[in-house]
């Protein structure tokens, strides 16, 4: 009778300890495919690495391509020696490209998009693009580390490419921001407004920066990700654009 119930009871062990290693097997696997579901676009895919524009053949890029895949598509930022470097689209709403990557389905990832109050020639005094902060680098995951003096010193320039043009980035401040910052985040508020007036309030908020000259002609870009410690915090990178043609 008691070995009867000897076995019994490692049988029910045994169970248990078999549902456990299955439990974890199971969510290990789940982990894994989470994990890659959220970063499957979150990088470059070969068609897009095909026709993304360059600076070979001239100064001019053409974004033609590209816009057969998406007519959204309004440019195309690279900053110089970091992850970042993808198309930019300009949807109806700013939420529309939360989930949704360049070709319009969904994705975790989404796309970096340029503020629907912006014009997408660039032109305006200050546009501002946005993008998720992801792990290793994708999207605009590399933004937080120029709130590090020292990486920022060592990247400070960044291309835009738009159809017919490019423009130098020269990037001079890193601000670390709230999300409901009126004068970050309505940049159709600084058409009009004194740049120097806005370059002012940028230095003050600023973490990292360099010492950089502004014409009343300039403008600026805003590279706009959230912060992985606070729930509206945001961090945004600034650069002065200049236009190579």
């Amino acid at each position: 009778m008691l070995t009867r119930g000897i076995k019994a009871a490692d049988a029910i062990l045994s169970g248990i300890v078999i549902l456990i290693i299955t439990g974890m097997l199971l969510y290990g696997g789940y982990s894994l495919w989470d994990t890659a579901a959220v970063y499957r676009n979150a990088y470059l895919d070969d068609t897009l690495k095909k026709i993304k524009p360059t600076d070979q053949g001239g100064v001019n890029p053409s974004l033609e391509e590209l816009k057969k895949i998406n007519p959204q598509i309004c440019a195309w930022i690279r900053v110089d020696q970091t992850h970042i470097d993808y198309p930019v689209v300009q949807g109806s709403t700013n939420t529309e490209y939360l989930n949704k990557d360049v070709y319009g389905e969904f994705s975790y990832s989404g796309t970096l998009f340029l503020d629907t109050r912006n014009h997408n020639t660039f032109e305006d005094l200050y546009s501002l693009i946005y993008g998720h902060h992801m792990e290793h680098g994708a999207m605009f995951g590399d933004v937080d580390k120029f709130r590090d003096e020292t990486y920022f010193e060592e990247h400070p320039t960044g291309t835009l490419y738009l159809d017919g043009r490019k423009e130098n980035i020269l990037f001079f401040a890193c601000v670390k921001a709230d999300a409901a910052d009126e004068r970050f985040y309505t940049p159709e508020n600084e058409t009009g407004q004194s740049l120097q007036s806005f370059v002012a309030y940028i230095r003050e908020h600023a973490v990292s920066g360099r010492e950089m000259e502004f014409g009343e002609n300039d403008r600026i870009i805003g590279l706009s990700t959230c912060s992985n410690t606070e729930t509206n915090g945001r961090v945004i990178l600034f650069g002065k654009l200049s236009n190579v043609r």
